[in-house]
């Protein structure tokens, strides 16, 4: 599991060997269907009979307060976490039963940390390529033009030699979803991406995932509580409370609910939004 954390989490979606070669042409968005999901750490009940389905190629916001399950959620997704019971469909495949082998399951995911997760002795471009040049998925000069055309694609072009103590907190963020795209991943998810920026990075930050879905087919999947940034980017939103999924719906709908957990946290993180 350290492996992964530390790189990032670029990987693939059933095997960790990597023995089969890797296409970075053959990309897609998946499916995820979540089944009667269920978590215990100790006495604590954290995911309660969790049901939700994210649908291909669409970016999906899973939103909430501080201490729901969101992040624990995310992680059952790329099972950094095992549940007590229930199940994880990726395009109808269970992923904690059936055999781990079969070559149909083989799919590429990749995360950004709410930290980054970068190395401060690694420059830019060296963070962009490292599962690239570990796994060695193609020759040196082809993961150089992939550094480029990630790191261009994050607005951060000709930054491939600065050390990561040169740059800004909202920078960093980007270099690491330059990293995660570097495999080309067919579901890629973001752990609180907000976290820590100001409203004009946080901003930025919005309009480099809009970018990318206009070039990229796959599925994205947002854990934050930060509404306006959820509103503002998603396809679909998910509003989690006490471990439990209490409503699904695009932003207009999520912005006109009634449901009072849904109205409690609305009128509480964003203000101005009564009457939209």
């Amino acid at each position: 599991m350290f492996a992964k954390l530390k790189h990032g989490l670029s990987a693939s979606f059933f095997h960790s060997d990597h023995s089969r070669p890797v296409d970075l042409h053959d990309t897609r968005g998946v499916g995820i269907r979540v089944v009667g999901l269920n978590k215990y750490f100790g006495s604590t009940h954290v995911l309660k009979d969790i049901n939700l389905e994210i649908k291909a190629g669409e970016t999906f916001c899973i939103i909430g307060p501080s201490g729901t399950g969101k992040s624990v959620l995310l992680k059952h997704i790329v099972k950094l976490e095992t549940p007590d019971s229930g199940e994880i469909y990726i395009d109808d495949l269970p992923i904690f039963s059936g055999d781990p082998h079969d070559s149909s399951r083989d799919y590429r995911y990749s995360m950004v940390f709410q930290s980054s997760a970068l190395f401060n002795s690694l420059t830019v471009g060296e963070n962009v390529g490292l599962w690239l040049r570990e796994k060695r998925v193609c020759k040196e000069q082809r993961i150089r033009e992939i550094i480029r055309e990630k790191l261009e694609m994050v607005g951060l072009s000709g930054r491939e030699g600065l050390r990561t103590s040169e740059l800004s907190g909202g920078m960093k963020k980007r270099v690491a979803i330059a990293r995660s795209l570097a495999m080309n991943p067919d579901l890629i998810l973001y752990d609180e991406p907000t976290a820590e920026l100001d409203p004009v990075t946080t901003d930025e930050l919005a309009n480099t995932i809009l970018k990318l879905k206009e070039t990229t087919r796959n599925t994205t999947v947002i854990v934050t509580h930060d509404l306006n940034f959820a509103l503002y980017i998603s396809d679909r939103i998910a509003m989690m409370s006490g471990g439990t999924i209490v409503e699904v719906g695009t932003p207009r709908e999520i912005k006109q609910s009634q449901n009072p957990v849904v109205r409690s946290f609305i009128y509480t993180t964003t203000k101005g939004i009564r009457g939209d």
